[in-house]
């Protein structure tokens, strides 16, 4: 199989899908990598490691995609990139259609076969090439808190583990799964009091076996939604709906009842995000304010700590994509349930039952694709 993998261009992103070891190994099994030039450079990865593998160097992202069976990508294919995406090309990546009609038809317009790293799922419902960016952007949501509660960012003044004498910042962290235990790891590390909420109580259990005395449980609805926002300094939006857009937990009227210079880091923002005056920033420009509540709401918030992230990422991506590449993508499907399950478009058809139903969507059976 041909594999082509195109420089990242959405704003400050500088994660790449495919490192050297991985490029090694698919050439070995007999396939050719092609990877555009500098795609690697943000992540500490130069050309110069693919060359020695055995890959080849694109010169431009139009003949990487030219070129290739199979796209690698990290991030969705951004309106310029949509021209070069071809009829049966397969696109292994992160889309997160299901907050994004535009984006979702120029896929189906495309022809291609979109299979989502956000959608591979477990028969545990675990999501595995979900977790590894879930981990990374849980523990950026405080770090990017923390630092937004400075006062010469707008915030508060309000140092997030306070110092003896003085009360530290309260972190209400909506959503218990990946993301959620993560911002509460770090925010209790950094001497917060936390509190998370979750409608799982089986989930709230089990953060009560794991979690340090300073973190507080407490069953999500939505009287308790607003009693923690009213008194919280940060608040970090985890929830997730796999595949589909996220529910609006806080509303634009319940910011009144915020305190002024506080934070909403709002890592729920790929899938439309969780608050409702929240929307899509870059690492350039990542905060705004509505109501006297600072909003930050970048999109590809891993993107920031490139090389941790792709790391990260492609231990869990790669394993799938060598499966498409040995196997052919309509094998690997037939013979992996989790990687069927990432399967969102194909030939013009939705295969995701969130992505569908989005935006009213005909719904088809995946399997039907591979049979």
């Amino acid at each position: 199989m041909r594999i082509g993998v195109p420089k990242e261009i959405k704003t400050n992103e500088n994660r790449i899908a495919l490192v050297p070891a991985g490029a090694e190994t698919l050439v070995a099994a007999g396939h050719t990598v092609m990877v555009e030039r500098g795609a690697g450079e943000g992540s500490g990865f130069p050309d110069s490691l693919f060359t020695d593998v055995g890959a080849k160097i694109g010169p431009d992202a139009a003949t990487v995609w030219r070129e290739a069976d199979m796209i690698m990508k990290v991030k969705e294919p951004i309106e310029p990139e949509w021209k070069h995406m071809k009829r049966d090309q397969v696109i292994f990546t992160y889309f997160h259609f299901a907050a994004d009609e535009r984006l979702t038809r120029a896929h189906m317009d495309s022809g291609a076969t979109c299979i989502a790293y956000e959608t591979v799922e477990l028969p545990s419902r675990e999501l595995p090439l979900l977790t590894p960016m879930s981990e990374v952007a849980g523990r950026m949501a405080v770090q990017e808190g923390a630092k937004y509660l400075e006062k010469l960012y707008g915030g508060r003044g309000v140092l997030l583990g306070g110092v003896p004498g003085v009360a530290p910042a309260k972190v209400v962290i909506l959503g218990g799964g990946v993301v959620g235990i993560n911002a509460a790891k770090m925010a209790a590390g950094l001497g917060a009091k936390v509190v998370v909420l979750d409608i799982s109580l089986e989930r709230l259990r089990y953060l009560s076996d794991v979690m340090p005395a300073n973190v507080q449980l407490i069953h999500s609805n939505r009287h308790n939604i607003l009693e923690q926002i009213s008194s919280a300094d940060l608040v970090v939006g985890g929830v997730l709906i796999p595949g589909a857009k996220a529910p609006k937990l806080v509303r634009r009227d319940d910011l009144k009842r915020m305190q002024p210079g506080s934070v909403i880091v709002d890592v729920a923002i790929d899938q439309g995000g969780c608050v409702e005056t929240i929307h899509a920033t870059t690492h350039e420009n990542p905060t705004y304010v509505v109501d006297g509540v600072i909003h930050y709401g970048v999109a590809n918030m891993p993107g920031g700590v490139p090389r941790t992230s792709t790391l990260a990422l492609t231990n869990a991506t790669f394993p799938y994509a060598l499966k498409l590449a040995n196997k052919g993508w309509k094998q690997a499907l037939r013979d992996s349930l989790p990687l069927l399950k990432g399967l969102n478009i194909i030939a013009g058809k939705v295969t995701y039952p969130g992505v569908a139903e989005a935006f009213g969507l005909e719904y088809c059976d995946p399997a039907a694709f591979v049979s």
